[in-house]
Formats: structure tokens, sequence, C-alpha cells
């Protein structure tokens, strides 16, 4: 099995409504975002491949229009995005460009990830 990845970056607001009050993440605050894209296959491409790197660009345009600098719960429309959220949404975003995706991995902090792999 042949695994690559790359990491994308953007910065975001959200808020997570419901919580407590007194909870930290029931405010409106922001976070520089690291996504992590994970691609894996049996076999190389004709050029020694699990998917040109290059080809992922796309994805950097995805977050920079969509969600850069935005705030998340108007730009998904829900009160809960967390960074499971994130993951999973970005997952399906990535499925129907490359096949061979098999997680994504959503970075809020320098000490937290939230990973999903179907």
């Amino acid at each position: 099995m042949f695994k690559i990845t790359k990491e994308f970056s953007f910065s975001a607001s959200h808020q997570l409504l419901g919580l407590p009050p007194d909870h930290p993440c029931a405010r409106l605050h922001g976070h520089n975002y690291l996504v992590e894209l994970e691609l894996s296959g049996t076999t190389l491409n004709p050029h020694g491949f699990v998917r040109d790197y290059r080809e992922l660009d796309i994805f950097k345009k995805y977050i920079d229009d969509e969600v850069d600098h935005r705030h998340l719960n108007e730009v998904f429309g829900t009160d809960f995005v967390t960074a499971e959220f994130l993951a999973q949404t970005f997952y399906a975003w990535c499925k129907k460009n490359w096949p061979e995706i098999t997680a994504v991995r959503v970075s809020e902090t320098p000490r937290t990830w939230a990973e999903y792999r179907p």
C-alpha cells in the first residue's frame, strides 16, 4: 500500500452554540487550521504516483474561496462546526475529486487533531 499526504492551511472563526455559556468554545473565536489529506493506493499511476501532488491544488483553491477568513457557522449553516465536522465535510469534497482519498485530518491547535477515515 502506498500513502501520500499533503497539508493545507486556512484561518477562520466559529462558535459552538449550545455549549454551556462558560465553555470557551461557546464564545466566538478563531483558529489557524491545518488540514491534511491522505491518499492511498495499491498501485501507482504510469508516472509513479498515487496522485500527483499538483492535482491537489484545487483543494487549496476550494478552501481559499470558501472557508479562509470566513465565519464557518455561516459557511456551513450549522451551530456545531467542529474539527470532526470539518474533517468529514472536507473528506466528502475530496472523494468527489479523488477516489484515492482515505482520510482527512484537521487541526485547530498545534496539539489537537480530528480525523475522518470511513
